[in-house]
């Protein structure tokens, strides 16, 4: 294919001055991004006379609207409604997988209208006007679509179409210049360090949960990222690909399945969940199961961002995702007059914040890392970590105290921003090259914190995801003072565990309180092997049984009087109940 700037260049070849200098200035307006405009013309310098190359120069870097009124840029269009879809709210199987709709089921939420897909009578016709549609979303009713300005116009007057989500394009059709300082968080990849993730673990109990048997395993977590850079050739994710447990992957910045070859963003954020490499470092939940979704364009901020942020939320919950975990934010951008403004971050107008409570709205807990401004120019958390029904994780250091680049919230919010938080700075990560470091950022507080939920809602199936997210808030290790640096702070799966009580449907245990012994009843024995475990309020383990039969009773008139947690299960199903021994 011949490049753009050859294009310029073959033109040249044409008879006499005049017969070639407009079909030239034509081509470079229509084929050259403005910022490769200049070193067109410098090339072309040499090769005109003075007068013309001027006229040349004024014409080609012309205003940018009039320069690229015709290049095709990209919308967010919204319909009007759903009216004749060919979809029903009674025929869910038909857009959303059966793991999709048992999340729904399981959490007594119905299927709703603006689950269905867009009408694809309304793509059709937009298709027709010679615009491409790149992806469609469910929760808004709408459809990116890429087009020139011309075109849009014939767009906006169709019959069904409501009209734009954001005033004007929400990606640059001319320049991607990039950002002057990174998104995310600064990276100090270390050598080797052996167990380098054990205080991160320890911080929120994932180390005695592990203990306890949960360590993911039955739970779908999506991650929404930058990109997995390497994550299929590293040694700590081999268990993921071995076990299948990598259920899927999709990039909304290329339109493609693959993820491995972009950022290296996602690959430590992976980690801090799903790394296995022990003795060096092990993920909060290492055995369970992860969705790759790429929506996040590292280099840039524009818009559009939010945008693929929303179509990956949508995926994941067609999937069937658990829990989504996006270490992303969004404040200002390339473009700024898209800038967000603090009143904006309200928990109900973005684009990113609005798609998270839809995905809460469906089941799905978002955990959401807060930002790195806190000692930056924008100081407050980004979105969607502004949304009201999300988990927006801040972050500590090992000692436990606020780091002081962790996002604050914003003080004319009334409401508690970030809700929890986790070790952020120092944190264990794998870099694409497949060794064990430290970083820095919300970036692997929110994904350390995210493992701890998958495992303690993986305990507690009966929980909605709402009553989860209720009961980390209240264990956290200020709830009876929250605060705009660390919300209702540390939150540690004992805690956690106290604070919900007894909810339990694998087995019953009698008397509770008790001052000898105890009876288990196993609600279904059919014959599995099953395990009880007692551990004490700290997590350290007292004892391990075999449980042969049905109904079996262990003594504990050997412990102190005082609060434990027996744990009943297989590799299969298992509970915690709280046990009081008098």
């Amino acid at each position: 294919m011949k490049s753009r700037y050859q294009y310029a260049v073959c033109s040249m070849q044409y008879g006499n001055t005049t017969s070639w200098v407009f079909p030239v200035l034509g081509c470079i307006r229509k084929h050259t991004p403005l910022i490769l405009a200049k070193e067109k013309l410098r090339i072309l310098k040499y090769k005109l006379p003075n007068t013309l190359w001027l006229l040349l120069t004024a014409y080609c870097l012309l205003p940018t609207a009039q320069c690229n009124a015709q290049l095709p840029a990209k919308y967010l269009i919204t319909f009007k409604d759903k009216t004749n879809s060919p979809y029903s709210v009674s025929k869910p199987l038909e857009f959303l997988s059966q793991r999709s709709v048992n999340r729904r089921q399981k959490q007594g939420i119905t299927v709703k209208t603006r689950d269905l897909p867009v009408n694809p009578s309304y793509i059709s016709e937009i298709t027709k006007t010679g615009a491409k549609v790149m992806f469609t979303s469910r929760w808004m009713n709408a459809a990116l679509v890429q087009t020139s300005a011309t075109n849009l116009q014939t767009i906006l007057k169709l019959p069904f179409v409501k009209g734009l989500e954001v005033n004007g394009s929400i990606d640059s059709p001319v320049s991607r210049s990039g950002r002057k300082a990174s998104k995310f968080e600064t990276t100090d990849i270390q050598g080797f360090n052996y167990g380098l993730s054990k205080t991160q673990n320890e911080m929120i109990g994932v180390d005695r949960m592990h203990d306890l048997g949960f360590k993911g395993e039955g739970m779908m977590i999506g991650v929404l990222d930058a990109g997995f850079n390497n994550a299929d050739k590293i040694p700590a994710f081999k268990a993921l690909f071995d076990e299948k447990r990598i259920v899927g992957t999709y990039d909304f910045v290329k339109k493609e399945t693959s993820v491995y070859e972009d950022d290296a963003h996602g690959t430590e954020v992976l980690a801090c969940m799903g790394a296995f490499a022990e003795g060096q470092m092990v993920g909060s939940a290492p055995k369970a199961s992860f969705l790759l979704l790429r929506s996040e364009d590292a280099p840039t901020e524009y818009v559009i961002e939010e945008a693929n942020w929303l179509f990956a939320a949508e995926y994941a919950d067609s999937v069937g995702v658990d829990l989504i975990n996006s270490s992303l934010g969004y404040t200002t951008f390339d473009d700024v007059k898209t800038d967000h403004t603090y009143a904006q971050l309200d928990g109900n107008t973005t684009i990113a914040a609005r798609a998270a409570d839809w995905a809460a709205s469906v089941g799905i807990i978002c955990v959401i890392s807060a930002g790195n401004d806190g000692n930056g120019s924008w100081k407050y958390i980004s979105t969607p970590a502004d949304a009201d029904s999300v988990l927006t994780v801040g972050a500590v250091t090992a000692n436990k105290t606020y780091a002081s680049f962790s996002s604050l919230g914003i003080p004319t919010d009334k409401r508690i921003k970030p809700d929890v938080a986790a070790m952020g700075q120092s944190a264990a990560v794998v870099a694409p090259s497949g060794s064990v470091g430290t970083a820095s950022g919300t970036s692997f507080s929110s994904p350390i914190l995210c493992g701890m939920v998958a495992g303690y809602w993986q305990a507690n199936p009966t929980l909605t995801a709402m009553q989860v997210m209720d009961n980390i808030r209240k264990a956290g290790s200020q709830a009876d003072k929250p605060d705009k640096n660390l919300g209702y702070g540390i939150p540690n799966l004992f805690k956690v565990l106290a604070v919900q009580g007894e909810i339990n449907d694998v087995f019953k245990a009698y008397p509770n309180p008790t001052n000898e012994d105890i009876t288990i009843e196993i609600n279904d024995f059919s014959g599995r092997n099953y395990e009880a475990l007692l551990v004490d309020i700290s997590g350290k383990m007292l004892w391990s049984e075999n449980i042969k039969n049905r109904v079996q009773t262990f003594s504990v008139k050997n412990l102190m009087t005082g609060q434990y947690f027996l744990r009943v299960g297989n590799s299969e199903r298992s509970s915690v109940v709280k046990l009081l021994k008098e």
